[in-house]
């Protein structure tokens, strides 16, 4: 079998054709879908579990629930602010889904907890840099996705710069990788994202998305996180609630260069853009 499968806590994912990850944010300031999951001040886990439920019926493969908002300019929480707003959620869709988890995290004492609750993946923007992430995920055993992320989500887009930027993305996962591997990560369970909007321009991001092949070509599933991203602004004008259209026409096109996972916001829609790109390009070839 030549494409990738991959073992999310004992959930398999198939990559043969490309799936939906569906954004669950239990952030009160997340730049698209802050306090979706809130009500009167407080997150509400009937409210997360509905969302995930919804997504689920919209077509969605993996909910990647996350408890630390990443926007340019985001504060920083603390761990156990974090962790008290993913573990809940975490094990209460696990009770009542059957659908693979994925925590949108650095912190490994959060990994830990929300894989006994029931993740079966670690999506980090920190590509497991933090002391002793790498080191927890392999005990873990569960697949990881390494992000780019060029400085830290305070002060990343203050002035991003690169002498040539797939380059130098490509060189970073290449060390992430190898570092991971010998952390004791199976390179198998590795997923890349080249992190679209985190310390990069309109024109860094649109190399990229230009370029993205690249990224598969490196031998792993490639994510693609480009829903209601500020270079839809940048490009067509368009404030974050009116870059649906946007965003659709950027998974087209990343799916056209390989992208094996959309991490989107707007569920429905973008599997009627997967299932488009399957049946009439790379389902016939």
């Amino acid at each position: 079998m030549s494409h990738p499968v991959l073992n999310c806590a004992g959930q398999m994912l198939d990559l043969q054709k490309p799936k939906i990850m569906g954004i669950l944010n239990t952030t009160p300031d997340s730049f698209s879908d802050g306090g979706n999951s809130y009500q009167r001040g407080n997150l509400d886990l009937d409210l997360a579990l509905q969302r995930a439920k919804q997504m689920q019926k919209d077509g969605a493969s993996i909910i990647d629930v996350g408890g630390e908002s990443t926007r340019p300019g985001a504060a920083k929480v603390s761990a156990q602010e974090e962790m008290d707003r993913v573990v809940p959620v975490v094990e209460r869709i696990a009770k009542e889904l059957d659908i693979i988890i994925s925590v949108d995290s650095s912190s490994p004492v959060l990994m830990k907890e929300a894989a006994a609750v029931g993740a079966g993946l670690i999506n980090d923007v920190r590509a497991l840099q933090r002391e002793g992430a790498a080191e927890m995920a392999a005990e873990l055993k569960l697949p990881v996705c390494l992000m780019h992320m060029q400085g830290q989500p305070d002060s990343m887009q203050d002035k991003p710069h690169y002498d040539n930027v797939l380059s130098e993305v490509k060189a970073f996962l290449s060390e992430r990788i190898d570092a991971c591997v010998a952390a004791g990560v199976d390179r198998a369970q590795i997923i890349l994202d080249p992190g679209f909007g985190f310390g990069k321009t309109l024109e860094h991001n649109v190399q990229l998305l230009r370029q993205m092949s690249a990224f598969k070509a490196m031998g792993h599933p490639v994510l693609a996180g480009l829903s209601r991203k500020s270079m839809l602004q940048g490009l067509l004008g368009r404030p974050v609630d009116k870059r649906l259209a946007g965003s659709l026409g950027v998974a087209m096109l990343a799916l056209q260069q390989g992208a094996a996972i959309l991490r989107v916001h707007d569920v429905a829609p973008s599997r009627d853009i997967l299932e488009l790109y399957w049946q009439i390009d790379e389902g016939h070839r």
